[in-house]
C-alpha cells in the first residue's frame, strides 16, 4: 500500500520566473546606466536633409565643443567661458595627430554666439572643423516636399 504519489513521468515545462527575474534586473541596469554613456553636453541640433557620417565625432579621444541655446559653451561636460576655450581646446589637440575639433549648437542658439565660438576654435590651430547635425526623419521631410 503506497501512499505517496505516482511519478508520471519527466515535466518539460519551462520555468520563466528565473529569466524574467535576469530580465528585470539587466533592464534596470540598462536604464541607469545608458544617461551615463552620454559624451558631453545634449543640446537639440539643427536638423538637415543631406548629412554626412562623421564617425569620428563618437571618439573618446573627439574633441567636441557645444553651445547651449543659452549661449553657455562646453568642452565635453565642462562648462567654461569663451575666453577659456581658446586655450583649453589648444591644450588638448597640441599633442595630437589629427587636429579635429567637433561643434555641436543648439538650433536655438544665437548665430553671434555660434560664430565667436568657431573663432575661437579656429585661433586654437585647429585644422578641421566638423559642424554636427541632426538627420531630418523621413515624415518630416516628405511632408516638407509636399
Amino acid at each position: 500500500m503506497s501512499m505517496g504519489r505516482t511519478l508520471r513521468g519527466v515535466s518539460s515545462d519551462i520555468n520563466v520566473t528565473p529569466m524574467v527575474d535576469v530580465m528585470l534586473v539587466l533592464l534596470i541596469i540598462f536604464m541607469v546606466i545608458t544617461p551615463m554613456l552620454q559624451k558631453g553636453v545634449s543640446v537639440d541640433m539643427a536638423k538637415t536633409l543631406n548629412p554626412r557620417s562623421i564617425p569620428d565625432a563618437d571618439k573618446e579621444d573627439a574633441v567636441v565643443v557645444a553651445v547651449s541655446r543659452d549661449g553657455r559653451i562646453y568642452l565635453g561636460k565642462d562648462q567654461l567661458d569663451i575666453k577659456d576655450l581658446q586655450k583649453k581646446v589648444g591644450a588638448m589637440i597640441a599633442d595630437k595627430e589629427d587636429k579635429t575639433v567637433y561643434l555641436k549648437s543648439d538650433s536655438r542658439a544665437k548665430f553671434d554666439q555660434v560664430v565667436k565660438v568657431v573663432n575661437e576654435i579656429r585661433g586654437a590651430g585647429v585644422d578641421k572643423l566638423g559642424l554636427l547635425t541632426d538627420k531630418v526623419p523621413q515624415l518630416e521631410r516628405r511632408l516638407s516636399s509636399l
